[in-house]
């Protein structure tokens, strides 16, 4: 041979190794991307490429047999998210359970097995995508199962539109053949297939719920105060559906612009806020959570009254950390309130013995921190919609309670087990506290039997005389009351409308003739006096300003018309000014709300 002869055929193999195999390389990234499903990478087969098998394709892209193999066409060109269809197409004939692997001679499906198992699999791929499906597929599928599918099309017909849903083109997909193992029963696709499914679904679960950092990585380490909730739930049942229910919010930044040193509760929102910063003990932390979650479940917040509602939430403290001590629930930090003097009291008794030390009260640090309560008197985070939380701090105590004597789980204090019995008769509504209100400070003028009146009543009976009765008029200037009404732009319809017919109702039903209403916002309107029947009706609302209520009150008091001895009745969203009365008082506010003071008198909160 020649110089340039040999030089030549060099040349030529050199040439045809760089020719790439674009079909292969196409089938491979296909590959690659299949195998980066958990699920489908479960399932065990083997690919064929080869133009020579006997069983090699003439049309299509994939067909699958019983034994495991994917006969890939050898030559095809395809975009590698088409193969990866096709690829996981033909996996799922295994995983589905289409093409089982069996010893002896096997029984092809017909063409309507087929098509319903290709429409089965095609429609799980449109919730689990995995590539691109090819352009002749169809958009959408039939309901039902392969069975079903099956026999309604052998009874009408095949559609055209699924003759040819499968990845072979014209030929059949599925391919059943005899199992030649030498040894051992026959690979179960189906149920590996359907472990790895359900493993990859709990792993997704777990990275929703953050639990996990990726569908690969290894599970979030839990945190103290998340075992120590978790304790709750499945080993104390008295706090077990509290923990149930509860929301721990762990955000430094949230407890640095708050002042939360430790942990606060807000009852209305169901959240304990935990500062992650802080380092305690598994036992140090239960004691945390149980200590927050019985402020919640006792409403203490609610209980404060017209009491400094700092020095109620120590007083809390006290009792809480000595009912914990008592029942050995956890270990409590260092620098928590505790004092045996204490023990047996309640919380108010405490407030009591302790409202006379103030100096030294102030000096005291609950959860939260220095001179500041743990009882929070509102979600830091945005509203959101809440369940009916009375019933759900009621129930929870009152069924952990029976759980836990029920299974003997161990002592309890005395003055805890009267309190959450006491939660299990639920509290007036707020409709019935006010008509307790009207019966103690709007006197009903009550009638005056006199015989110089005849009864109506004697007419049917003359010969039987009869007292009449009469109302002394001196008594009829007494019966009324004053309406302070909020009518500013804050001040929401419903509230409105719920409280003034509540107001007209009962003050019909003591025979109020009329009340004295102001209205106020940015100035008062002085409504005079106002039939009870027109107070929910014909009146008109003036003003719609800011919320200034404080000269509204004035107007009442120093009314040479009004007298001295009727009460006041102020209706407001709770978004006003510091209000001083020198009567007799009470407020209707919204549910949730909170008056920014002390208020003296009582407070109705609609809902």
């Amino acid at each position: 041979m020649s110089r340039a002869s040999a030089n030549r055929a060099s040349a030529n193999r050199a040439s045809a190794k760089k020719k790439r195999d674009v079909a292969g390389e196409a089938f491979a990234e296909g590959m690659r991307l299949v195998a980066a499903n958990p699920a489908l990478a479960a399932v065990e087969f083997s690919v064929c490429r080869d133009a020579k098998c006997e069983t090699a394709l003439r049309d299509g892209l994939v067909r699958v047999s019983s034994s495991g193999t994917l006969h890939a066409h050898p030559t095809r060109v395809a975009d590698p998210a088409v193969w990866a269809w096709s690829i996981a197409h033909a996996v799922l004939h295994l995983g589905f359970g289409h093409v089982p692997a069996a010893k002896g001679e096997r029984e092809q499906p017909d063409r309507y097995d087929v098509a319903a198992r290709c429409v089965v699999v095609n429609r799980f791929l449109l919730s689990f995508p995995i590539g691109r499906a090819p352009d002749d597929q169809p958009l959408a599928y039939p309901d039902g199962d392969e069975e079903r599918l099956a026999a309604h099309w052998r009874r009408d017909g095949l559609p055209a539109a699924y003759e040819r849903c499968g990845t072979a083109g014209a030929e059949p997909d599925q391919l059943l053949v005899e199992w030649r193992g030498w040894q051992g029963q026959p690979p179960d696709h189906q149920l590996a297939f359907a472990t790895a499914l359900t493993r990859t679904v709990s792993t997704a679960m777990d990275m929703a719920g953050g639990r996990r950092d990726s569908m690969d990585g290894e599970p979030v380490k839990k945190r103290p105060w998340q075992w120590a909730l978790e304790w709750f739930i499945t080993s104390y049942p008295l706090l077990g559906g509290i923990a149930a229910g509860i929301e721990l919010v762990a955000d430094a930044e949230l407890a640095r612009a708050h002042g939360i040193s430790v942990a606060a509760v807000n009852a209305e929102a169901g959240e304990i806020y935990i500062n992650p910063l802080r380092t305690f003990e598994d036992e140090e932390w239960r004691f945390v959570l149980a200590h927050e979650m019985l402020h919640a479940a006792l409403r203490h917040g609610d209980r404060c009254g017209t009491r400094d509602p700092y020095l109620f939430n120590v007083a809390c403290d006290y009792v809480i950390n000595g009912w914990l001590r008592e029942m050995q629930v956890g270990e409590m930090p260092q620098g928590l309130l505790y004092d045996a003097r204490f023990t047996g009291l309640s919380a108010e008794e405490v407030y009591d013995r302790i409202v006379g030390d103030l100096r030294r009260m102030r000096r005291l640090a609950t959860l939260r921190g220095k001179g500041v309560g743990d009882i929070l008197g509102a979600p830091l985070g945005p509203p959101g919609d809440y369940c009916d939380l009375d019933e759900f701090y009621r129930r929870g105590l009152s069924h952990g309670l029976d759980l836990h004597q029920q299974q003997e789980r161990g002592f309890l204090p005395g003055g805890l087990v009267q309190e959450i019995r006491a939660l299990s008769h639920p509290p007036l509504p707020w409709d019935a506290r006010l008509a307790r209100w009207f019966d103690e400070f709007v006197p009903r003028p009550e009638p005056v039997r006199t015989y110089a009146r005849p009864s109506r009543r004697q007419s049917a009976t003359p010969g039987i005389p009869r007292a009449g009765h009469y109302f002394p008029p001196e008594e009829i200037a007494r019966c009324t009351f004053g309406v302070v009404l909020d009518t500013s732009g804050s001040m929401g319809s419903v509230l409105l409308g719920k409280a003034l017919g509540a107001i007209a109702s009962y003050a019909e039903a003591r025979d109020v003739p009329a009340a004295r209403v102001v209205y106020c916002d940015a100035a008062p309107y002085d409504a005079g006096y106002v039939p009870v029947t027109e107070i929910a009706g014909r009146v008109r609302v003036h003003g719609r300003g800011g919320t200034v209520l404080q000269p509204g009150i004035d107007l009442l008091q120093r009314a040479d018309d009004f007298p001295p001895g009727a009460p006041v009745l102020v209706i407001t969203d709770g978004w006003c000014d510091v209000l001083r009365v020198r009567r007799e008082h009470a407020y209707l506010i919204p549910q949730g709300r909170r008056l920014p003071f002390t208020p003296r008198g009582p407070v109705f909160r609609v809902q």
